[in-house]
């Protein structure tokens, strides 16, 4: 694993780097999780707070947190809508969205969660057909 790792939104305003250790690196299978990612799953880096740094575009990030929600929140960049890292209510986790990293962190997801929850569409990736880019036209 590296000792720091740097991500950013899509259109660059906001940048941030993370010091190592990582908690963990999974998939997240909740539907607040697949909701916020638009995807099967959330790939999510979890840090503790301290080891989070923005080193551009602070003043670009957008909060928005689901009243009911314990710890869930979502954080994104006003610019272009790009998730970003977001601290979880008790302020002691940062959750890293991976998809945001510019770098390879050095780890990969050592589980999935809320199993249970995930999307009856979801198939794993490894039942499907791999294309380096675009499949042929059939």
């Amino acid at each position: 694993m590296r000792d720091t790792f740097k991500g950013s939104c899509l259109c660059g305003a906001v940048a941030y780097e993370v010091k190592a250790p990582v908690t963990s690196f999974q998939y997240c299978h909740c539907s607040r999780c697949r909701k916020v990612s638009g995807t099967a799953h959330a790939s999510n880096i979890l840090v503790k707070a301290e080891q989070l740094s923005w080193t551009q575009g602070e003043q670009q990030l957008a909060r928005f947190e689901l009243p009911e929600a314990k710890a869930f929140a979502s954080c994104f960049c006003k610019v272009c809508g790009s998730s970003l890292p977001w601290v979880t209510k008790n302020g002691r986790w940062v959750v890293v969205p991976a998809g945001t990293l510019d770098e390879d962190p050095g780890i990969t997801p050592q589980r999935s969660i809320f199993w249970g929850s995930r999307s009856p569409w979801y198939h794993a990736v490894n039942e499907l057909d791999c294309f380096e880019t675009v499949p042929p036209r059939q």
